[in-house]
């Protein structure tokens, strides 16, 4: 694909946006976000799944058919095949996400871990998959990480136990950097995020010293992340080694805040959306001033600071396909940033899901709520869809 070096994107282009759409998938896209758009449905539609998966209804075909279809790369590694080949003639990489959460037991976190190290492997050698991704709830109990978050007290077993989870997030990274495939960590809830923000920096500090491999994620809702990403940068350029910033505005904020009133402590959350608007650009800023020494992940479905990032770029002389930065989208979500960004040679990904159906619906009812909690999104969405359709004369 031509590709042209300076070309600023221009997110209202649906040919380019839609190109890798057949029209049958187009329509099938309009009739889902219009479906994701009914409020009633996404509140209620979580509820009556999950109670028809329980007991044992076919409803997974139907299921894989939708909306799984539209967020998800399919129930394995090699399903995500088609996807991975899809965003590619788009000039758009492949982040394989194992979606599979909420887990408790040491069997499945070590299964969990050795799928993480199969993404690692499927990526390596392939330009169209240039990023992977993990969760430590994916590899350790949740409990056990707000224990540590609260400096509770240990015992010997869950000392132990935090050692294995300590053994599995340094084999992931340890592969990563073996196979030079870079890795994101990904934000959690407050209340166990201090402890993966170690974890991940101690990953930062013996990976990242010849090459970005390990990033952390910096949730922008929260009002403490911007001062928490510039200390991060001064003990990286201390220690000498590259810090990697996946920067995102957030993802548990109604949970946040609830827990917050509930718990009787100050929420960790911005006043309003336009703070966190504006600590995520100054975030922006500050990560193109140090492009040398801090690697970004610009995690973000926000058509102006997609734009500010392509300004600052250019302003500062930055290469749009320089190794160091990276747009990043969902699956299945705005197209027209990911595919004119990289339309206009910018290094883009998306996020492609994956896992049992089962085990996948809580990310995908996640997205469905996100998508109309987000002020606008699904709206935006469905009008660019319409534009191509009418485009398209269909």
């Amino acid at each position: 694909m031509e590709l042209s070096p300076n070309k600023q994107p221009n997110f209202d282009n649906t040919e380019v946006a839609f190109r890798q759409k057949t029209n049958a998938e187009l329509k099938k896209a309009y009739w889902l976000f219009k479906m994701i758009g009914n409020n009633f449905l996404t509140q209620v539609g979580p509820a009556i799944t999950n109670f028809f998966l329980n007991i044992g209804l076919p409803i997974q075909g139907a299921i894989k058919a939708t909306i799984f279809q539209q967020f998800c790369g399919g129930e394995t590694i090699a399903e995500c095949d088609k996807a991975v080949n899809q965003l590619a003639k788009g000039g758009v990489g492949t982040i394989l996400d194992y979606s599979v959460e909420g887990e408790e037991e040491e069997q499945v976190f070590d299964e969990t871990c050795e799928e993480i190290i199969r993404t690692i492997l499927r990526a390596d050698g392939d330009a169209n998959i240039p990023i992977t991704v993990f969760k430590i709830t994916g590899i350790g109990r949740f409990a056990l990480l707000q224990k540590l978050d609260a400096k509770q007290h240990l015992s010997d077993v869950e000392k132990a136990e935090f050692e294995k989870v300590k053994l599995r997030c340094e084999m992931i990274c340890r592969t990563a950097f073996d196979k030079k495939v870079p890795i994101m960590i990904d934000a959690e809830e407050t209340w166990i995020q201090n402890t993966i923000d170690e974890l991940a920096l101690d990953m930062m500090r013996k990976f990242n010293r010849e090459g970005i491999i390990v990033y952390n994620t910096y949730q922008m809702y929260r009002h403490d992340k911007l001062a928490d990403m510039k200390a991060d940068h001064l003990i990286a350029k201390a220690d000498g080694f590259i810090l990697g910033v996946k920067m995102v505005r957030g993802a548990y904020m109604e949970k946040e805040r609830k827990r917050a009133l509930e718990m009787g402590y100050p929420s960790p959350i911005q006043k309003d959306k336009e703070a966190t608007d504006y600590d995520y650009n100054q975030s922006l800023r500050y990560c193109v001033d140090h492009i040398e020494e801090i690697a970004i992940v610009a995690g973000t479905h926000n058509e102006d600071s997609s734009r500010l990032l392509t300004y600052l770029l250019d302003e500062k002389k930055v290469p749009h396909n320089h190794p160091h930065v990276y747009f990043a989208q969902l699956l299945g979500m705005s197209d027209n940033l990911s595919f004119n960004l990289a339309d206009a040679s910018y290094n883009v990904a998306k996020y492609v899901p994956y896992g049992p159906i089962k085990a996948v619906m809580p990310y995908l009812f996640r997205r469905a709520q996100e998508n109309t909690s987000v002020a606008g999104q699904t709206g935006r969405e469905l009008g660019l869809i319409e534009r191509e359709l009418k485009r398209r004369k269909l």
